[in-house]
């Protein structure tokens, strides 16, 4: 059996489903050329059929990207596969993904079918498809919870009739590892043909168990592993695709190898986690926060010793530069430049003049200034094409004052003030753009965290408004966590229809 491990990314699909994280095409680009360059064998660019704008993605990324296989995803419907051959049309690898439920549950509620003609309809699509591409991906979704017998059946068929790779998905993270790698083993050894395809594993981690799940399964024969950046995805996301990668590179004894370099991880990392606006949890495997960090005594002592005491894996290896620029206040452009590019962040000369110049500002408000702030600082200049601007804002409030808000903002051109108050300083200041925006708003989800430490650092704000029945995502970063949350409103506010 080949030792090689195919890596799918599906971050550009099934990660992007994560509410508030949508990317634009421009951006989806971006991602998929670092994707290239860290090495992936697959990128699921999107599901062609489900929007103009996944379509659209889907053909650009297509055009942008060389060498890795090209993936649309369908559901087993003729229409689904029209569209998707049409947004692959540019790709020179490209594949169809489709498929359809084969757990009881599935074929019951959500077809309301039977098991023969699940069958039936999986081999037409797969047939279907096969007629205008040669690489036919079949997902049998819910197959974590299918009957072992009958998902053989399934996959037996789908071989026949022209899948080249086969997918196992755990869609509902339900799976223990052993349950899956024995899932996995079963079709080895019981499906006729199954050598003409390569097994791959989609694993979610609604139990924490995706990663273990997938590698349980490329013990037992998987050869290609579904996985996203930082494990992001629907829910509690997927298998995140730095663990798969070095799981594989630190256990030389499993003998499997993958195309990933892994120099690219830390990298890749921030920028997936900067653009779709989702930090990474400190304690995050591989590349969170303090992956490599050592507060005991103990631990600092062994590390200095030998770094192999406590760390199994050289931060170097995944991108980690053990001697990091240190940027302050008198810090240049160069060194700017420096420490974003290492992070994968690229910007134009006029992006990096403005960046530096809000760095100079934060930097003369913090003592440190660390990568998630450069992250956040590379991404500030989003405002200048928004239709509504923060002018200004002024906000008293304090013990046994009523906190009062004024704000002045800039709406195409147009100025307009207002003045209220609140229950505290970020409801004066929301309260006073509502007094300018007119129009029927509810906030739903309001988040703060900060990025770093201090009472100086900068706050994330993310936001959730409701308006005309349709969810808005705004954010914004500050070192005044009230003028964050209102740039944070107000980007809501730029992406409705109109203002």
């Amino acid at each position: 059996m080949s030792k090689r491990v195919f890596i799918f990314d599906t971050t550009l699909r099934d990660g992007e489903q994560v509410p508030g994280c949508q990317l634009n095409t421009v951006e989806k680009i971006q991602i998929a050329k670092a994707l290239e360059e860290l090495g992936v064998d697959v990128i699921e660019a999107g599901f062609p059929i489900s929007s103009p704008g996944d379509f659209n993605s889907v053909v650009e990324i297509s055009k942008a990207v060389t060498w890795p296989v090209i993936c649309g995803l369908t559901r087993a419907v003729e229409k689904d596969i029209d569209v998707a051959v049409e947004a692959l049309k540019y790709a020179r690898h490209k594949r169809i993904h489709t498929g359809i439920g084969t757990s009881d549950s599935h074929i019951r509620y959500k077809f309301n079918s039977n098991r023969e003609e699940i069958i039936e309809r999986a081999v037409r699509a797969v047939k279907y498809a096969k007629k205008y591409v040669e690489d036919v991906e079949f997902y049998a979704e819910d197959a974590g919870r299918t009957e072992n017998e009958y998902l053989a059946r399934v996959i037996e068929a789908v071989v026949k009739a022209g899948a080249t790779v086969v997918n196992i998905p755990d869609t509902t993270g339900y799976c223990l590892p052993e349950e899956y790698g024995a899932k996995i083993r079963y079709l080895v050894e019981h499906v006729d043909g199954i050598h003409k395809a390569v097994i791959s594993t989609h694993c979610h981690n609604d139990l924490g168990m995706a990663t273990a799940n997938t590698m349980a399964a490329l013990l037992n024969g998987a050869r290609q592993c579904e996985v996203t950046i930082n494990g992001v995805g629907e829910r509690a996301g997927n298998t995140a695709l730095e663990e798969i990668a070095m799981i594989l590179k630190s256990h030389k004894e499993i003998d499997l190898e993958t195309n990933i370099n892994s120099k690219k991880i830390y990298g890749l990392s921030r920028t997936v986690s900067s653009l779709m606006n989702m930090p990474v949890q400190a304690n995050k495997a591989i590349v969170g926060r303090n992956a490599f960090a050592h507060s005991s005594g103990i631990h600092q002592d062994g590390v200095i010793k030998d770094m192999s005491t406590y760390e199994i894996i050289d931060p170097k290896d995944i991108g980690l530069d053990g001697n990091a620029i240190v940027l302050t206040a008198r810090s240049g452009r160069a060194a700017l430049r420096t420490r974003l590019e290492a992070l994968g962040v690229r910007l134009s000369e006029e992006k990096l003049d403005k960046t530096y110049q809000e760095f100079l500002r934060l930097a003369d408000k913090k003592k440190d200034i660390g990568d998630e702030d450069l992250l956040v600082l590379s991404g500030m200049d989003r405002s200048d094409d928004h239709h509504v601007k923060l002018e200004f804002l002024q906000v008293t409030s304090g013990v046994g004052v009523r906190p009062v808000a004024s704000i002045g903002l800039d709406i195409a051109g147009e100025k307009f003030e207002a003045a209220a108050v609140g229950n505290g300083p970020v409801d004066a200041a929301i309260n006073a753009l509502k007094e300018i925006i007119k129009r029927p708003m509810v906030l739903k989800e309001f988040t703060i965290q900060n990025i770093t430490k201090g009472s100086n650092d900068v706050g994330k704000v993310h936001m959730q408004v409701e308006h005309e029945g349709k969810l808005y995502y705004g954010f914004s970063a500050n070192t005044d966590i009230v003028a964050a949350s209102v740039e944070a409103y107000i980007d809501c506010i730029n992406k409705f229809k109109q203002v």
